[in-house]
């Protein structure tokens, strides 16, 4: 093929009508042979054996949408309609969801959509895919043009990269504009190279080894291109636009409706991780309580996933991977080990990867369970003995139960035992944690409030129709009935948020830490002819009317958390369902704080200021708060490397600092640091004998309130105080 043969083929590519479906035809016909002309001189690889095959519709995929359309506009909590306003915004989302980065697409290839982005409202309600499967061809071949390019670059060697310009590059550009041109996205991507280059090498790899790692990224990249398949497209599209209603709100295709746990909870059967697509990559959003990934520690939410490698193989690099893809290849026999490469949440820059073991292994139901633990305040000569009890999840063995068997595990029952061996160990106040805990069982939070409040409702559950059902408490008796604060984080979702907005409506307890997630609403899996579709049908609501969604519980006393809140959290969540409150429902105040909340607040106040180990979770979250604004990274060695230096000598000093505390012996070097983690990692055994600072936080604020006050003794013995429901 000669080059002028290659440029025609090239044009007859990068110019489809979109909107034609002779277009189709006329790509399946042509071979990806491209040649690209930069400033550079740079040829892109060719070839020849590659073929792209433009993805169609299949017969089964236009009642699927239709029927999607029906569900979403009739069934679902928000009363959304598909109008040419929603069409642009599922237009939008639809290329966001292909090229979230802006790194594959110009805006020449946006303005060709101009027509079809108002069509698509009408499209999506008659079943008529084309246009949408027009859009996905054409990204797809961009996307291989890119790779093709970037291979060219690489080829050419990376030692011809010049790191003595003042450049930088901009780190998220999910808000940049499209590039104008051809030529313009060739400059973004040979920039793109070169930080990818220059992270490498500050971290110490050699280029023959920088230049495997980059061409097997680009490679395997390369080759998922190649291999899309209809019902990516269909289910990239019918996602963009199910996610209009709000993000909860999902297809699932029948490949992936197959899997339970895939299907319903994205849960990693293997490792105890629950994930998520975000634009090219797999995301963290949370890990199972008592699951391999938990116990070894170093996985994160808000980690992004880049390889995954088995044991004794080259890792695989998974960016731009289906979900479904990710999961199989994570999952594998218990007792073996996995491999993740991944983007830490709080890497200043997406080069910036560690890697992490992982020893495949179920997630066992005693691990997720209840525990307890008793921790001594000295305050003025007195010693105050509190009680912790730690919920991981709201757990219930469901097979046990309805096999009969008398002693089923469950969150409930487990906590009524723990507070009985409590009370026996003398305590005088409890601290119940729940920070971490996403969720689980509805019955499980009801039940559980029960074992602190004489009876009453709960919480409230509105569906699309404005019917509100009132869970309630309808056992009379009480397990502890003394005072009581409830620790939570951002990580603390759905039943959690039930349970601490209960016992903070009732005046039951104080709820101490950090605004939680703001999971409130409720979804159902749907059957489709073609897939599922996951969609959310109800809200959760707290007895004082307002409602748990975006908001979430805003604690009484607030402790910081090294969590990104602009990134994990419903709030953070595109179309969100908003906050709103419905009518309060009767419900007994036990005890009101307000006499009382300023003095604790300032105690806790003081106290954090005095404390060394507060002083240090400020450092760091200030640290990752800097490493979060960082909007751009240079491409001048001498300044990356400066900055590069400045932040692993803030890592080391953060961790001596930690070693001091504790009365270790600091490291000497962040390999060492690193060494001592990965060993800490690899041996599950290893835990921490000392309550964390936060816990005995929660007991000094316990025995501020039974110092402080003695009216504090009637929440030994509770009183009910007029009935009262105003919202919070």
């Amino acid at each position: 093929m000669s080059i002028a043969e290659r440029m025609m083929s090239r044009r007859s590519l990068s110019s489809p009508r979109v909107s034609s479906p002779r277009a189709g035809v006329l790509c399946r016909a042509l071979t990806v042979a491209l040649l690209f002309t930069t400033p550079m001189g740079l040829q892109a690889k060719i070839d020849d054996t590659l073929h792209y095959e433009p993805v169609a519709p299949t017969i089964e995929q236009a009642p699927a949408n239709i029927l999607i359309a029906r569900q979403l506009q009739f069934t679902h909590f928000r009363d959304l309609q598909i109008n040419d306003e929603l069409s642009s915004d599922v237009f939008y989302t639809y290329l966001d969801y292909l090229d979230g980065q802006r790194i594959y697409l110009t805006q020449q290839d946006i303005k060709r959509f101009d027509r079809i982005k108002h069509q698509l409202g009408s499209a999506l309600k008659t079943g008529q895919l084309q246009p949408a499967f027009d859009i996905y061809n054409l990204v797809q071949q961009r996307i291989i043009e890119r790779l093709e390019f970037a291979l060219s670059v690489i080829d050419q060697g990376i030692d011809t990269l010049d790191f003595s310009k003042d450049e930088s590059i901009l780190l998220d550009r999910s808000k940049a504009d499209w590039e104008p041109d051809t030529a313009a996205l060739d400059q973004l991507w040979i920039r793109r190279i070169k930080n990818a280059v220059l992270a490498q090498r500050l971290n110490g790899t050699d280029d023959d080894t920088i230049t495997e790692n980059l061409r097997r990224r680009y490679e395997g990249q390369l080759k998922r291109a190649y291999q899309a398949r209809s019902e990516d497209a269909f289910q990239a599209y019918m996602n963009a636009f199910a996610g209009m209603w709000d993000p909860h709100t999902s297809y699932f295709s029948p490949r992936t409706s197959e899997n339970f746990n895939i299907n319903m909870s994205l849960s990693l059967e293997g490792i105890g991780a629950v994930l998520q697509s975000d634009n090219e990559y797999t995301k963290v959003v949370r890990l199972v309580p008592g699951g391999p990934a938990a116990k070894q520690g170093q996985l994160q939410p808000a980690d992004r996933i880049v390889a995954v490698g088995q044991e004794g193989e080259a890792p695989v690099n998974v960016i731009g991977w289906r979900l479904d893809e990710v999961v199989d290849l994570i999952r594998g026999p218990r007792d073996s080990t996995v491999t993740l490469e991944v983007i830490p949440a709080n890497a200043s820059d997406e080069t910036m990867t560690k890697t992490i073991a992982i020893k495949r292994d179920e997630v066992k139901l005693e691990e997720q369970s209840a525990s307890k633990d008793v921790i001594h305040i000295d305050r003025n000569g007195r010693d105050y003995t509190i009680g912790v009890i730690t919920i991981p999840t709201f757990y219930a063995d469901f097979q046990a139960m309805q096999a009969g068997d008398p002693n089923y595990k469950s969150t409930t029952r487990d906590v009524r035992k723990l507070i009985a061996e409590l009370k026996q160990e003398g305590i005088q106040g409890l601290v119940i944690d729940l920070r971490n805990n996403g969720g689980g069982a509805l019955h499980e939070a009801n039940d559980l409030v029960g074992l602190f409040i004489e009876d009453g409702p709960t919480v409230q559950i509105r569906n699309a129709n404005n019917d509100v059902q009132v869970l309630n408490d309808d056992d009379p008796s009480v397990a502890y009935d003394g005072p009581l604060v409830v620790l939570v984080n951002r990580m603390s979702a759905s039943a959690s948020e039930i349970f601490a907005g209960a016992i903070q409506d009732y005046g039951r307890g104080l709820v101490v830490g950090s605004q939680t997630f703001g999971k409130g609403t409720v979804q159902a899996v749907r059957p489709l002819n073609h897939g599922q579709l996951k969609i959310t049908q109800s809200k959760f609501y707290r007895v004082s009317g307002g409602s748990t969604q975006h908001k979430g519980v805003i604690p009484d006393i607030e402790i910081p958390s090294r969590i990104d809140k602009t990134r994990i959290g419903e709030d953070a969540l595109e179309h969100a369902l908003p906050w709103d409150q419905i009518e309060a429902v009767p419900h007994t105040r036990y005890f009101d704080f307000s006499a009382i909340i300023g003095e604790l607040r300032k105690r806790h106040e003081e106290r954090f200021a005095a404390s060394p180990e507060f002083r240090l979770l400020q450092r760091e979250i200030e640290f990752l708060e800097q490493q979060r604004q960082m909007e751009t990274v240079s491409l001048n060695y001498e300044k990356r490397k400066a900055e590069h230096d400045r932040i692993e000598t803030v890592r080391l000093s953060i961790a001596n600092a930690r070693r001091e505390l504790r009365g270790e012996p600091p490291f000497k070097s962040l390999e060492e640091l690193d060494e001592w983690q990965d060993a800490q990692a690899a041996d599950l055994n290893t835990t921490d004998e000392e309550l964390d600072f936060i816990i005995r936080e929660g007991g000094q604020i316990m025995a501020d309130m039974l110092d402080l006050d003695k009216r504090m003794a009637s929440i030994l013995e509770p009183r009910q105080l007029a009935a009262q429901a105003s919202p919070q």
